[in-house]
């Protein structure tokens, strides 16, 4: 390591500052040629940290923590006053968010942790009727997954549009014949099967999508087929949902996360949204086969292998695949009040397990480079005592389903996604809008609500951002040592 300490030698001695955040990234880089892999990684994190000394502060980087934040990245243009989900592609040292605020799928280099580009065509941000708050079921884009070059993206005017990441714009667009949103999606491992979530349409329903393997292009892709759930499952005017998919290679089936569905428990006279006051039923897991598609799914069907599953106090929104074939569940008391854990359920046996002390998730993420989860955790509700306005946290939970930490975030930080061969975690920080007094109105869209004093004051995600802009943070694993190209694939 002789040559990594002299390497920080020359940036100036600990805690000191060089002359200017480009003469220390560019001294940095020249290093890097004669390093390791693993000792150039730590180099330029550390570069990133110093060169930003705004950045990566208050309770959102905590230093007893094993999860570490490196770095604040900007994203230029409008500040992230909307955003939804993100994904990253390892392979391509890619991150992708939807960033409605931009109209765009925002792309950061995952091996620099720089901005790199955003590519447009999207519809935006869409408000209520009233002009109060931003329409999420109408904004976009809104889910993203990617294989190779080709990245699909959902948009708020129920399109799936497909973008070819080498020519940097979208070359193909495929209607999903609804009114809103096309929402979160998963793809199979080999690229044929796409399936996508149109999750405020009422009924809701899913699109499977088949890609033509034979066509490297990414504009190879058919109109799509319907899935749709039982009404007795799943049923219409309620204003139910179904969320985000994860593919499981093992038992090559898609798992669909459904936040609410009639009659769990069984027999219970449960509120689905039919009587007055709030939901008791708990939600679903809606299994697919992408070979043989039943275009209405029932309950689940053990000879099939498909059909819905139902969950034990779980309203689920995220989802993702682990290790042992389990599944971790995004379950919120946003989909069934009062719920105080997350769900991890095996895809073969649907033996479950909770795990206390973290609720309120809307995309999870399994980092196959640490073996760990991360949960995007905007409804988390507040600790008691805690000095923070909100409750919202990055969670991490360890591959045996035991929760290892949480850390405080921006108030709408609901979307995490992790860089497996790297082990860095992208979790995006809401905009500050500026403190309003009453009676003025408030910031359309409201702004990150996350106080760091419990006032009308410094936010979290402006700590941990250095401006009020918002931006993606990135932290970093315990094990974020490892060298490029041995930390497994994409992550979810």
């Amino acid at each position: 390591m002789k040559r990594f300490d002299s390497t920080l030698s020359s940036l100036g001695k600990k805690g000191g500052m060089p002359a200017s955040s480009a003469s220390t990234d560019a001294t940095c880089r020249r290093a890097c040629p004669t390093l390791t892999a693993a000792v150039c990684l730590a180099v330029l994190l550390l570069c990133t940290a110093v060169s930003a000394a705004a950045q990566c502060t208050g309770p959102g980087a905590p230093t007893t923590t094993e999860t570490k934040c490196v770095a604040a990245i900007k994203v230029p243009g409008n500040p992230l006053q909307s955003f939804d989900i993100s994904w990253v592609n390892p392979d391509r040292a890619e991150y992708y968010l939807a960033d409605r605020a931009n109209s765009g799928v925002d792309i950061i280099d995952t091996k620099n942790l720089v901005f790199k580009k955003t590519i447009g065509g999207f519809v935006g941000i869409k408000l209520n009727k009233a002009g109060t708050a931003v329409d999420n079921n109408h904004s976009g884009p809104d889910g993203v997954v990617s294989r190779d070059k080709c990245l699909y993206v959902g948009d708020g005017d129920s399109t799936l549009k497909v973008i070819d990441l080498d020519q940097g714009k979208i070359v193909a667009t495929r209607s999903t014949h609804g009114t809103t949103r096309l929402d979160e999606m998963a793809l199979t491992d080999d690229g044929r099967f796409l399936l996508a979530a149109n999750n405020a349409e009422d009924p809701p329903y899913a699109t499977l999508f088949r890609v033509n393997e034979e066509n490297e292009g990414c504009d190879s892709i058919d109109m799509g087929t319907k899935i749709s759930v039982d009404s007795t499952v799943l049923p219409g005017g309620f204003g139910l949902s179904i969320e985000q998919p994860a593919w499981d290679p093992q038992t090559q089936r898609f798992y669909t996360s459904i936040p609410v569905i009639a009659d769990n428990p069984t027999g219970s006279g449960c509120n689905n949204g039919q009587l007055a006051g709030p939901i008791t039923c708990s939600g679903g897991l809606l299994v697919t086969d992408p070979q043989e598609p039943n275009k209405t799914q029932g309950l689940f069907d053990p000879a099939e292998n498909a059909g819905v599953i139902k969950l034990n106090a779980c309203g689920p929104n995220g989802a993702t695949v682990g290790l042992n074939d389990n599944l971790l569940l995004g379950c919120t008391p946003a989909n069934l009040p009062g719920s105080t854990t997350t769900l991890v359920i095996n895809a073969t046996t649907h033996n479950y397990a909770n795990i206390g002390g973290i609720t309120g998730s809307d995309e999870v993420w399994f980092n196959k480079g640490d073996g760990r989860y991360y949960t995007g955790s905007s409804a988390m509700p507040k600790p008691a005592g805690s000095p923070l306005n909100k409750g919202s946290v990055l969670g991490v939970i360890d591959g045996t389903s035991v929760l290892i930490e949480t850390i405080p975030q921006s108030s709408g930080s609901h979307s995490v996604a992790a860089d497996s061969r790297r082990n860095l975690i992208f979790v995006p920080q809401l905009f500050t809008s500026a403190p309003t007094v009453p009676p003025a109105p408030p910031a359309v869209p409201l702004g990150d609500q996350n106080f760091a004093a419990g006032g009308a004051g410094t936010t979290v995600g402006q700590l941990i951002c250095g401006t009020t802009k918002g931006c993606i943070a990135v932290y970093a694993s315990p094990t974020n040592h490892r060298e490029e190209g041995h930390g497994g694939d994409a992550g979810n």
